[in-house]
């Protein structure tokens, strides 16, 4: 046997063999890839992804993996399917900064941020969410039990790519429709509580602008952050990251709920006080592309609902499923979702803007907050302009935009979606503030995963690893349902959130609103030895 090796000598059997004996396996195979035809990648040819092309100091086909704790509320590994690939740890790295960036040995838990990206990008199905649908059947079977559920505006979508449907097929209608078949009691919109997030963020970000410029609110019930720029706080896994990474700038974090936990909380307060329901009866469900929204319900802090009635065993969501929990409880039943036909969400929390629903996409919750945090701030609707915000918009991983505000003069704002993208950022503004600089943002959007929720870890998997092409289908459907499918494009217009206020809230970061639909974080630093890889 004869080949030739990479400086096209040939590289004999006796040389091969002795190569063997003396260097052990591992050396054997170091020995075997340098027996390999130059020019032809180490990853071989194929599927295999091109980061993978590249000399390793471990043979390709064992590249490890990330750790996951048994106990993980979010993912779960099934060693059966694990091949090393290496495509979960590139993720965790690579993408999104976690795994690599502590030390070792673990303290109280393995790190993980939830987000889900290696479920996303893991090939065989190794990784993937925590299966609560066996539960959720249960308590929609229990006739004592008064069961909703609310959809995240990412999944209506991506679902229909379960079915076979083009990336981005809008199915709202027959989702809800499908929820329905499906045995919930009631079918609201992530939507409402959206629109209601960003009536609470903007108002807090307008008071932190007043407090910087030495205006006090004469009401803020003690409850009133400064710190600027202002950070997002709709993300669980970004989050977490801050959390574990960032601790020192938790006090920029907006002390507003997600979405998904503001709803779950007027779920069961608002609602059953409307409909006449006792709080205990109502199990609260979620429909969302995120596997951190599982580890986000589970919080301690999250049981606004039940500590306002005394009991603090009554959780604001109980339940919560991914894009693709949902997809397989639809087949399981035999739904035919493409042959649906659509439903509306059920009123008093089914009404969403198009502000709402471009949450999905990165840059969206700032675009949304903008529109808002104009007519908050002059008492006008925003120029048309503002409606179509595309300095924030696109797969950019860090994005920054200013405009003129009348009355208030220039507002800074920057977006970053993904995690590695977020520390860019993040060190930068910790690097400033420790220089003692002025602010360079009043307001900074952060999302977990690459794109925002419409590349969740719990969304479908038409790629991988997750194509940029998926993204951006998806991504022109958010914007599609905001400019042409919804009659209201401002949260300020969303008349069941202005109902909300008016028949039980009282006013935006009002006391009442400060109960349920605010929290707070969790330094997470003494976890873990952070370490910089930069």
């Amino acid at each position: 046997m004869e080949t030739k090796s990479n400086k096209g000598l040939p590289c004999s059997r006796r040389f091969f063999l002795k190569g063997l004996g003396a260097a052990g396996l591992s050396g054997a195979l170091a020995t075997l890839s340098g027996c390999k035809d130059a020019g032809k990648p180490s990853g071989g040819e194929g599927w295999t992804p091109q980061q993978y092309n590249a000399p390793g100091s471990w043979p390709v086909q064992v590249r490890g993996r990330v750790p996951i704790d048994p106990a993980n509320p979010s993912i779960v590994r099934d060693d059966r399917k694990c091949i090393l690939c290496g495509q979960c740890a590139e993720a965790c790295e690579r993408v999104q900064s976690v795994e690599g960036f502590y030390g070792l040995p673990i303290k109280n838990d393995i790190t993980c941020v939830n987000c889900g990206q290696c479920a996303l990008w893991c090939p065989t199905g190794a990784i993937g969410e925590r299966d609560d649908i066996a539960r959720v059947l249960r308590v929609i079977g229990d006739a004592k039990l008064h069961v909703i559920v609310q959809t995240a505006p990412a999944t209506r979508i991506a679902i229909g790519e379960e079915f076979g449907m083009p990336a981005g097929s809008i199915v709202e209608g027959k989702m809800v429709a499908a929820l329905k078949l499906l045995g919930f009691d009631r079918v609201f919109d992530t939507n409402f509580s959206a629109d209601l997030t960003i009536m609470e963020e903007g108002t807090e970000l307008i008071g932190r602008i007043k407090a910087a410029g030495g205006q006090h609110e004469s009401e803020d019930h003690g409850h009133a952050p400064t710190a600027l720029p202002q950070f997002t706080s709709c993300s669980p896994g970004w989050v977490k990251f801050c959390e574990y990474f960032y601790p020192d700038l938790l006090e920029h974090m907006s002390t507003c709920k997600s979405p998904q936990q503001m709803l779950g909380s007027v779920a069961k307060t608002y609602y059953a006080k409307k409909k006449g329901i006792d709080p205990k009866q109502i199990v609260s469900v979620s429909i969302m592309p995120c596997t951190a929204k599982k580890f986000e319900a589970a919080r301690g802090e999250m049981n606004s609902a039940g500590a306002l009635a005394g009991n603090p065993e009554l959780r604001d969501v109980n339940f919560v499923l991914t894009t693709r929990e949902l997809a397989r409880m639809i087949k399981r039943k035999g739904i035919d979702l493409a042959n649906l036909a659509p439903q509306p969400y059920d009123s008093l929390m089914g009404e969403g803007t198009g502000a709402a629903v471009i949450f999905a996409a990165t840059g969206g919750v700032m675009e949304a907050a903008v529109r808002s945090g104009y007519y908050l701030l002059t008492g006008q609707n925003p120029p048309d302009a503002l409606l179509n915000l595309t300095a924030v918009r696109g797969l950019q991983g860090v994005k920054e935009a200013s405009l003129e505000v009348p009355g208030f003069g220039e507002l800074r704002v920057a977006v970053a979606s993904g995690l590695g993208n977020a520390r860019q950022l993040l060190d930068q503004i910790r690097a400033d503030k420790q220089a003692g600089l002025p602010p360079r943002y009043h307001f900074v959007e952060f999302m977990a995963c690459p794109g925002g929720c419409i590349s969740g870890g719990g969304q479908p998997k038409t790629s991988v690893p997750p194509g940029d092409w998926v993204r951006k289908e998806r991504i022109r459907s958010i914007y599609a349902i905001d400019a042409t499918i919804y009659k209201k494009r401002l949260s300020h217009e969303n008349k069941e959130v202005l109902d909300l206020y008016a028949e039980y809230l009282g006013q935006p970061n009002g006391e009442l609103a400060h109960r349920l639909l605010h929290t707070t974080y969790t330094d997470r630093s003494g976890s873990l030895t952070a370490k910089n890889k930069a």
